[in-house]
């Protein structure tokens, strides 16, 4: 039976604060729960979104060096500028308009992400998304992989005159590229006169971010750079906007599974977090330069 999903909340852009000198974000999703917990949306257990900013051009470097992560996934957008990975099991590269970094870190990772060298130098208008998918229990301990997804790689759907950009999960009866563990969509939606209708089954949890222009959710305005939370319940919802825009779209499915929380690790007890904080003193998440 299908019903409606309703816009729960929309949330305005939280204080900026900078993560390393690179990345100048809206923490909109975090184990703090400011705004939104992570337990809400499980399992997208943290979101950033660095609004659109120039940097100016640079000698050195801009980023976040060397530092470690367990037990989840960092996935990276990139709508505008450049950025460069590295990490310690062998995933690296460089993604620039339009590509999406995937990170599994599952057992253990040491990474490294900065601003291009091409970008750094010239710099530019900067705008990313990055947000954490929580893994399951039983994969939080799994290999770590990279995947990086160019946009040529990507599902690219017309809707009328609007199109949708399927990353992960499903859009009708096309597959985004990206590998999951559990049911996960991300998608953009690019808007441009006609509505654009998801369906999702029973249980997902969806937020909706405006990217670039306003836009409407289910009869709701959504301001650019604002973040809508829909109810869990229902399966379907419809975005529309009165001139171009450019909206993300992401959730899945809770994992039901506790959450324990610190830093840079995300487990299910308390007793993994420890087993983490040693593993990771104890040299075991590997070596990287930085």
């Amino acid at each position: 039976m299908h019903s409606e999903k309703i816009v729960h909340q929309v949330v305005a852009p939280p204080p900026v604060h900078f993560v390393g000198d690179g990345f100048r974000v809206h923490s909109f999703i975090s184990p703090s729960g400011s705004p939104i917990r992570s337990q809400d949306m499980n399992p997208i257990i943290m979101f950033d979104y660095n609004s659109r900013h120039y940097f100016g051009p640079s000698e050195v470097k801009r980023g976040v060096g060397v530092h470690p992560h367990r037990g989840f996934e960092t996935v990276t957008i990139a709508y505008e500028g450049q950025i460069s990975h590295h990490d310690s099991s062998g995933g690296g590269g460089t993604i620039g308009q339009g590509d999406v970094q995937w990170m599994t870190a599952a057992s253990g990772v040491l990474h490294k992400e900065y601003h291009s060298e091409a970008f750094t130098r010239t710099g530019g208008y900067f705008q990313m998304v990055q947000l954490w998918v929580n893994l399951p229990a039983e994969f939080k301990m799994s290999p770590p992989k990279y995947q990086g997804i160019l946009r040529a790689e990507m599902a690219h759907i017309p809707v009328g005159s609007s199109e949708v950009e399927l990353i992960a999960g499903e859009f009708g009866d096309q597959h985004g590229p990206a590998s999951t563990f559990s049911p996960v969509h991300l998608s953009n939606a690019y808007l441009n006169g006609d509505p654009v209708a998801y369906a999702f089954p029973d249980g997902f949890r969806i937020g909706v971010l405006a990217v670039r222009g306003d836009a409407v959710v289910n009869g709701t305005p959504l301001p650019q750079d604002h973040l809508a939370v829909l109810s869990e319940s229902g399966n379907e919802f419809t975005l529309s906007a009165e001139g171009e825009s450019t909206v993300l779209v992401f959730g899945g499915v809770d994992l039901k599974e506790p959450i324990a929380p610190y830093g840079p690790f995300v487990m299910n007890t308390t007793e993994e977090l420890h087993q983490a904080i040693q593993d990771y003193n104890a040299g075991k998440f590997g070596v990287l330069a930085d």
